[in-house]
């Protein structure tokens, strides 16, 4: 009878054990599930369950909005208008997704890498995070009189991302090209420690060695140090770095589609930073407009990246996800097209200033959202991009997060501030015919060297004031330039003197803007913060 009771106990357990095992299962399942399905209102109040979208962000290193055949800027009709430099580059795949979808005429990005980068990863300004200028792998680089406490370690495992927002949201999270989020030996050297499932060749790194498969992409030598990591693959062939990134991004692309999962692609390219090394895919001489080697090479690599984007597009339609695909487009700072000084009307004509300056030719950026194929479903009907739209209502790249959170119907956590706002409402606006002015921009630089030093930018509507924290003749010989973007869109004729009123104005709203975000400023010999000066 003993044995008999303790057999029949033993049999319960077993019993127990497999319900709770295939409950678990079960209930992981449904979740999966529901994870992979939003709800969305419809217009009868109902709610009705649609797939999760996928997300594709390809940002394009040092790309300004000038270096395109795509004409962002417009005429005071909202027209768009071509310059020289749309017809010298060939971008027909960013044509395309123009056709597709929406385009900015003026979106912002901080001056400098890293500081973009971060603010895309968290919807906050630089300002904010305090990475604000772009972080040296090895050395920390405030500049002589930058701030001490400046986030040079950028984000970390506890940081809020995109990347782990979306990841918890049931995504497959997949981070493929340049990352540049902290230093060598710290966390966010990894996109693996900030929310990705999947890194294939973001490290510390800001550039690569070499775009050259036959050159490791960097990593030969005896102690290469800025070698592209996860493609030893294709390691001694005859490949161009952009079409490895590009192979690794559709192969893990695949993978999730055959594995049923939604998928959040960060597709950051290295190009079209330095070294201006051409493809041997896109001739640099076939493009006489551009006169020296450099900007031939520059050509050559904005040619290939718009490759990509054309390629990526085809594998969605391929795997029968393009009309579930979101696509967005942008770069994360003004131009570093090699064909003038950095305060020119040069890299970035009309525009004046190129990368790393105070005009906008140093913050203006492509920007394009589109499907990857437009269709009428329930998801793009409930989040409408009209084809072909050009958006007049400037945004900045901090407004991403917020705009693929009301996508997906996920709220961003509370304790988490955003300084950005969704774009829907300037997507859905377009019949209003003119822009919508009263937003601010600000963009923060506490340091030194770069091609502008120490300064703050401040737009409020459509005045842009920039503030200069050491002014230098050779450079700018006051604390003080004011532009009317309405009026002199190009940044010709300094205002300050002729109205002090406006000036004081917005240096006051400036310098409140900067600590409501607890900025940190450039210090004196001192030590001691320098902030702005009334004039």
């Amino acid at each position: 009878m003993h044995f008999n009771l303790r057999v029949f106990l033993n049999l319960v357990c077993i019993i127990l054990t497999l319900t709770i095992h295939c409950s678990a299962i079960y209930l992981k399942t449904v979740l999966a599930q529901d994870l992979a399905q939003v709800v969305t209102p419809t217009r009868d109040g109902e709610t009705e369950r649609t797939e999760l979208p996928n997300v594709m962000i390809m940002l394009i290193d040092d790309m300004g909005v000038m270096d395109t055949s795509v004409p962002f800027l417009v005429d005071r009709e909202g027209k768009p208008v071509r310059y020289p430099l749309n017809d010298a580059y060939r971008t027909p795949n960013m044509e395309r997704l123009a056709e597709r979808g929406a385009r900015f005429t003026e979106f912002y990005a901080m001056s400098v890498c890293s500081p973009s980068r971060i603010s895309l990863m968290t919807g906050q300004n630089s300002a904010r995070h305090r990475t604000t200028t772009w972080i040296n792998p090895d050395t920390n680089n405030k500049g002589p009189n930058g701030p001490p406490e400046w986030n040079w370690q950028g984000l970390d495992t506890n940081s809020f991302t995109m990347a782990r927002w979306f990841h918890d949201a049931g995504y497959r999270t997949i981070h493929v090209g340049k990352g540049h989020f902290g230093p060598r030996n710290t966390p966010g050297e990894d996109p693996t420690n900030l929310g990705f499932d999947i890194n294939v060749g973001g490290s510390s790194i800001g550039q690569p060695g070499s775009y050259y498969g036959t050159k490791n992409f960097g990593n030969l030598g005896p102690k290469p140090t800025h070698g592209v990591p996860g493609l030893e693959a294709y390691h001694g062939k005859e490949i161009f770095l952009n079409e490895a990134l590009t192979l690794e991004a559709q192969r893990y692309v695949t993978q999730s589609v055959r594995d049923s999962k939604p998928f959040f692609l960060y597709f950051p390219h290295y190009a079209v930073h330095a070294p201006f090394q051409p493809d041997p895919n896109f001739a640099a001489d076939s493009q006489p407009e551009f006169k020296n080697k450099n900007s031939q090479a520059y050509a050559s690599l904005i040619q290939s990246m718009d490759d990509s984007l054309g390629k990526m597009l085809a594998h969605f339609e391929s795997l029968n996800v393009a009309e579930n695909t979101l696509v967005i487009f942008l770069g994360d700072n003004g131009s570093d097209a090699p064909l003038g000084g950095p305060h020119e009307v040069a890299s970035s004509a009309p525009l004046r200033g190129k990368k790393g300056s105070h005009y906008e030719g140093g913050v203006r950026v492509p920007f394009m959202i589109s499907w990857a194929k437009p269709a009428s479903n329930a998801i793009q009907n409930q989040f409408k991009i009209p084809a072909g739209s050009i958006v007049r209502q400037w945004g900045a790249i901090y407004d991403v997060l917020p705009t693929v959170a009301e996508l997906i119907h996920r709220e961003i956590p509370s304790t988490h501030r955003v300084d950005g706002r969704s774009l829907l409402g300037s997507l859905s606006d377009l019949d209003s015919g003119t822009p919508v002015r009263e937003r601010e921009f600000l963009m923060h630089f506490p340091h030194a060297p770069h091609r502008s030093d120490y300064f703050t930018i401040f737009r409020k509507g459509d005045w842009k004031l920039i503030y200069h924290y050491f002014p230098t003749p050779p450079g700018q010989a006051s604390h003080y330039q004011l532009f009317s973007l309405s009026e002199d869109p190009f940044e010709q004729h300094d205002l300050a003197e002729s109205n002090p009123e406006i000036l004081k104005e917005l240096i006051a709203q400036m310098t409140s803007s900067l600590d409501q975000q607890n900025a940190l400023y450039p210090v004196d010999p001192q030590g001691e913060p320098v902030r702005p000066a009334q004039p």
